[in-house]
């Protein structure tokens, strides 16, 4: 049995209990002395630094058997944190526990101190449902492949919270909730830089009554900012080249494709804030507004994936077109082309605009041009 000291996000009941797999842990209050908790530089959670004189507040979790302590080490050694022996304060005295540390070269601590209302207002249910999918890898991942992984949980969590809190309106559509879907069976079949999930089901038919059993295959995406740039006053608009594993897989002789500016929506950014920014890393692009297009799903029968469309207004000179590199990091390959409204159009035309959220956004911009250019 084993008493640990947490001092940063698990604090949160919410999280804490999810990572643990059960309530009604006993703790009790106290403090790491000569330590105090402060913001990462330029993020939101927290760290642990030296600080003599202070005390970092926390908890101490009390008796932990082996099961629990699992789950802490698979979860915090997720973000490369590992255990140690520290003494502790509490109201009746000191005593021994362990806690975890971040690597002394992972974090760098600034100076605001960290605060666990704000963050509790800002992030938890974001943490609370990414942690709730990390936490069912526990057994067919180790801690460091879940570390690789936990950008795109975060990622497919803060998906799930959009779905949840900006539902598309149901004026034709049936109004039958999720909730009264029977849930079966769930499995992870896959885990990777994507991963994909096994359900077995039954479902309200249209008709009255229930499904049979059905089992599916879902691939768990994220949400992604698709934006065309638009210049209304040049009347063209920019789009950009690369290389694609879906025609590639679909063995097409020509993977390439032309496509609007796109890129995964952060956690803890809007679908606007995301378009700007893929506008600025794959085309050196700053918009000066955005018309939204709207949302949808790309592949709804198999794919969590969800787009939010936009047009992006802007000023697109002749240097705008060439080879722009994209981001190091995510391998990106991008050559930027500039074309005439007419030219692009004449894509659809030619069948060489052969995915959907470049047909979708030429097809608004057609419809909303005159009122574009009327405006500029």
């Amino acid at each position: 049995m084993r008493d640990i000291f947490l001092f940063g996000t698990l604090l949160d009941t919410g999280l804490r209990d999810i990572v643990l797999g059960r309530g009604e842990v006993p703790t009790k209050a106290c403090e790491l002395p000569g330590h105090a908790v402060r913001c990462v530089a330029d993020a939101s959670y927290p760290t642990i630094v030296e600080a003599p004189g202070q005390g970092a507040p926390g908890i101490c979790l009390c008796g932990l058997d082996v099961d629990a302590v699992a789950r802490l080490d698979f979860y915090e050694g997720a973000f490369g944190h590992t255990r140690r022996e520290v003494r502790v304060r509490g109201h009746d005295g000191d005593f021994r526990a362990e806690c975890y540390f971040p690597p002394a070269d992972q974090e760098v601590p600034g100076d605001k101190a960290w605060d666990l209302d704000g963050w509790r207002a800002e992030w938890a249910p974001l943490s609370r449902s990414a942690a709730r999918e990390a936490m069912k890898y526990l057994g067919l991942l180790d801690a460091e492949a879940l570390g690789r992984a936990m950008p795109m949980i975060r990622s497919r969590a803060a998906a799930r919270l959009n779905a949840r809190n900006d539902p598309a309106p149901a004026g034709i559509r049936s109004t039958i909730p999720a909730s009264a879907v029977s849930l079966k069976h769930e499995e992870v079949a896959h885990i990777g830089f994507f991963t994909t999930r096994a359900y077995e089901l039954h479902h309200p038919l249209l008709g009255g009554g229930q499904s049979p059993l059905v089992r599916r295959e879902v691939f768990m995406a994220t949400d992604a900012a698709i934006v065309l740039p638009y210049d209304p006053q040049r009347d063209r608009v920019l789009m950009v080249e690369q290389f694609r594993m879906g025609p590639f897989g679909r063995d097409d002789p020509l993977p390439w494709m032309l496509e609007p500016v796109a890129g995964r929506v952060d956690p803890g950014e809007t679908p606007a804030e995301a378009a700007r920014r893929e506008c600025r890393e794959e085309a050196g692009l700053t918009l000066n507004r955005l018309e939204r297009i709207g949302g949808h799903y790309a592949s709804p029968g198999c794919s969590t994936e969800y787009f939010h469309c936009f047009i992006g207004i802007c000023d697109l000179e002749d240097g705008a077109a060439g080879l722009s590199g994209g981001l190091d990091g995510e391998n990106e390959d991008i050559r930027c082309h500039l074309l005439s409204f007419d030219a692009a159009i004449a894509l659809l035309e030619t069948g060489e605009a052969d995915n959907g959220p470049l047909i979708v956004s030429l097809l608004w911009l057609a419809r909303e041009r005159a009122r574009l250019r009327a405006s500029a």
